[in-house]
């Protein structure tokens, strides 16, 4: 796995969210009080690009159809909801991040 870096640490204040293109991919990154995480950005659902959501925790909800997925993991925690009709979601993929210095670097496979 190679780190690619993202982003300087100083572009994504604590509890903000930034979306970033890294060898094609959109992926999401989150500073929750000071570490950070790395999920696609892209809802499994229909797509609706996550930093454009809501980030209540370490919790972000789709702002398409309210679907919920755990920042840290990428793990789906919540279906989304069209009217009355819940559909359940694929969880995310989740990248490992690490700090070196000012650089967020994001593993990629």
């Amino acid at each position: 796995m190679k780190y690619i870096r993202a982003a300087d640490i100083s572009d994504l204040p604590e509890n903000q969210m930034k979306a970033v293109n890294l060898e094609g991919k959109e992926i999401l990154l989150v500073n929750l009080a000071g570490s950070c995480y790395a999920i696609a950005n892209k809802c499994t659902h229909m797509g609706g690009s996550l930093v454009k959501g809501t980030l209540e925790g370490s919790i972000v909800r789709c702002p398409r159809h309210g679907a919920k997925f755990d920042v840290k993991t990428g793990e789906s925690v919540g279906e989304a909801k069209i009217g009355f009709i819940k559909m359940k979601v694929a969880s995310e993929p989740s990248y490992p991040v690490k700090v070196e210095g000012t650089d967020i670097l994001v593993g990629m496979p």
